[in-house]
């Protein structure tokens, strides 16, 4: 296995690979001794499906899959269908989206449980790499590529094939245990400028204007005008509403 960076280190890897539209990903195949390579010595396997034609074990690895903006759930659906349909639903064998718990704060202050993406745009594939798995991924609606290593054209200017890069183990078990240990993160509704109302608290019914907003923190500042003048407070999401 190369010794590139890791493909799914807190969204740090290098994407200038991947192409820009699924339909650019769909043409872009490796042939099965390329996706072999590729594979070959990496320690980010999995478990094994069925034996291939020779008898020989085939192992299964996850792969980072870049998807379009907000359709991580779509694709996620959409491929475990496909891999019934194609036939490779044994070599397709997981489909995640690693998610936190949230909150997100309403406008009228209500709380609604949420679910927070690890890595917004990414879904995470356990299989075993061949043909017809790739072309089955590749060709998915709202699939733009898998994340991996680019092969440059000898000539040209035209993008490479994407050599599709497992995970190692310890890349894997990192997601997942950030998935499982992340604290859960509180999205509100609000931006620096916008106009607030307090409606709890010492400084009820003041009204002011964001300068901060802190969603670890469940808390935010706000330039409230004290005694004639504008005065940093900090407060918590419950204590205030959100001005039109």
């Amino acid at each position: 296995m190369s010794s590139a960076p890791s493909p799914v280190s807190d969204l740090d890897h290098d994407l200038s690979a991947a192409p820009e539209s699924a339909s650019d990903a769909a043409a872009d195949v490796l042939t099965l001794s390329e996706a072999t390579e590729s594979i070959e010595g990496a320690d980010g396997a999995e478990g094994t499906s069925d034996p291939d034609a020779a008898g020989k074990p085939q192992v299964a690895r996850w792969f980072a899959v870049q998807v379009a903006s907000s359709c991580e759930k779509k694709v996620k659906a959409t491929l475990e269908q496909r891999a019934v349909t194609l036939g490779v639903a044994n070599r397709i064998l997981e489909i995640e989206i690693p998610q936190t718990p949230g909150v997100k704060l309403k406008k009228d202050g209500s709380r609604q449980s949420i679910e927070e993406k690890v890595f917004p745009g990414y879904v995470l594939v356990r299989m075993v790499l061949d043909e017809d798995t790739m072309m089955a991924v590749r060709s998915t609606p709202n699939v733009i590529n898998f994340v991996g290593q680019e092969e440059r054209r000898a000539t040209g200017k035209a993008r490479g094939h994407i050599r599709p890069r497992p995970l190692s183990s310890q890349e894997v078990n990192r997601i997942f245990k950030r998935a499982a240990e992340k604290k859960p993160v509180v999205k509100v509704d609000l931006a620096e400028g916008d106009q607030i109302l307090v409606t709890a608290g010492p400084f009820k019914d003041f009204q002011g204007e964001v300068i901060d907003v802190s969603g670890e923190r469940s808390k935010l500042k706000a330039l409230l005008s004290i005694f004639g003048r504008e005065t940093p407070v900090e407060l918590e999401f419950s204590q205030i509403s959100k001005q039109s």
